[in-house]
């Protein structure tokens, strides 16, 4: 006997997982930032390329950009019926979210700059 896959629970589950990443992440940068405010643009750059930033943020772009990803294509395949319409819509939602996603990384790393 062959189970039914889980995609909607599945996608339940990782949407609440971002969630909650993105929930205890975003008040301890912003804490991080308005308790130890650097004092100059050096220090506050020296503190952004740390490792330990540099890799909660990244994993905060690519929660943050999962968890958009999960509730717009949600909201797609409710509310947009047409199938090449939804297509469509997934496509540059999809494309959007990449160039976003991909901005993010380029400025977090500095090739931005």
């Amino acid at each position: 006997m062959r189970k039914a896959p889980l995609s909607g629970l599945r996608a339940w589950l990782i949407q609440r997982l971002t969630a909650v990443y993105l929930l205890v992440a975003l008040p301890l940068f912003i804490a991080s930032f308005a308790f130890y405010p650097p004092g100059s643009y050096e220090a506050w750059r020296e503190r952004a390329s740390g490792a330990v930033f540099m890799v909660a943020a990244s994993i905060f772009i690519v929660a943050l950009l999962i968890h958009a990803w999960i509730g717009l294509r949600d909201v797609a395949l409710d509310y947009v019926k047409p199938l090449s319409f939804r297509i469509g819509v997934l496509a540059l939602l999809a494309f959007g979210l990449t160039g976003m996603g991909g901005w993010a990384i380029r400025v977090l790393y500095g090739a931005g700059a």
